[in-house]
């Protein structure tokens, strides 16, 4: 699947096209990848996250604070946040309530996060090991076209 999503973002598309396109990817070929989008941190705004190119249901959450919700909480940490049930997450924005899960995967450029993939899923605790290294590579084919 990296292949192919290398061959996306390697399109003549513009690249919110090309962002668009790879959402569209992940969620049509992983089974419990329900709603997968970008966001990107706010040029003006070191802190805050906006929404950018996603595939699935509209989502109310167009801006996130840095420490709020999963993808807030991510971008704070700089890290990948697996959360297997949102229920029990406290600090957590809902978009659906179909929605059960989620991952959120930052994205770097020169050691600085510049945005992050979030997935949301509607099974229980469906992501492993193998989806956190998988995420991490797109996004680091991603940062390459940023």
């Amino acid at each position: 699947m990296l292949k192919e999503i290398e061959s996306i973002l390697k399109g003549p598309e513009k690249l919110e096209e090309r962002l668009y396109k790879v959402c569209k990817f992940l969620a049509e070929n992983v089974k419990h990848y329900d709603w997968v989008g970008f966001y990107f941190v706010e040029k003006d705004k070191k802190d805050e996250l906006v929404l950018g190119p996603f595939f699935g249901e509209p989502t109310q959450h167009v801006r996130i604070k840095f420490g709020e919700g999963i993808c807030g909480q991510a971008a704070e940490r700089k890290d990948v946040f697996i959360v297997q049930d949102v229920s029990k997450e406290k600090n957590y924005l809902s978009c659906s309530p179909k929605v059960k899960s989620e991952i959120v995967v930052p994205i770097f450029k020169d050691g600085k996060i510049i945005g992050e993939l979030d997935i949301d899923s509607h099974t229980l605790s469906p992501f492993k090991d193998e989806d956190r290294r998988f995420l991490e590579k797109v996004c680091d084919l991603v940062s390459q076209y940023l």
